[in-house]
């Protein structure tokens, strides 16, 4: 079970007894949950117009039925892609029933098409996930804030990011 117990909406995953923080929002559409949704970390302090984003999110169907991803969209990109972990454009994700889907770093993930506008970590910006069985919801998804430091400008040991690298 592991971490999988985090899905449930409980913490304390790490074996030190402290307890992880995830970033991103959580939320339910039907039978499916959707836990840890957050635009990555921006490289250099924010996400330029033009860049493209990832949008990292876990899935866990509870229904009794295969159900889909379909998409999502927002304002704040042209276009939002379901692509696989080299950024080629995938389509739908399966999301059969009892089963984890994890959408992150080095898998298949959406992708934020050619932002219209900045976003820095910190930020929130609108996403609508849209669900062949479960319909669509939206949710205010959140732009994971840096948690790295820069070593020579402080005394503080340098952080990592809770993205897996």
């Amino acid at each position: 079970m592991g971490c999988l117990a985090a899905v449930w909406g409980t913490t304390g995953c790490g074996a030190d007894g402290n307890d992880y923080n995830p970033p991103g929002a959580n939320a339910r559409v039907g039978p499916v949950l959707i836990r840890y949704a957050h635009i990555a970390e921006p490289p250099d302090g924010s996400w330029g117009t033009g860049d493209d984003a990832p949008l990292y999110v876990w899935l866990f169907n509870q229904g009794q039925h295969t159900d889909k991803l379909l998409g999502a969209e927002t304002t704040v990109a042209r276009s939002v892609d379901i692509v696989t972990a080299d950024g080629a454009v995938q389509g739908p994700v399966a999301l059969p029933t009892g089963k984890l889907v994890e959408l992150e770093k080095g898998r298949a993930h959406l992708l934020l098409r050619d932002l219209r506008q900045q976003i820095r970590g910190g930020d929130y910006v609108w996403i609508t996930l849209r669900f062949e069985r479960a319909g669509e919801i939206a949710l205010q998804v959140h732009s994971q804030i840096p948690t790295y430091v820069d070593d020579d400008a402080t005394d503080a040991p340098g952080l990592t990011s809770p993205s897996p690298e």
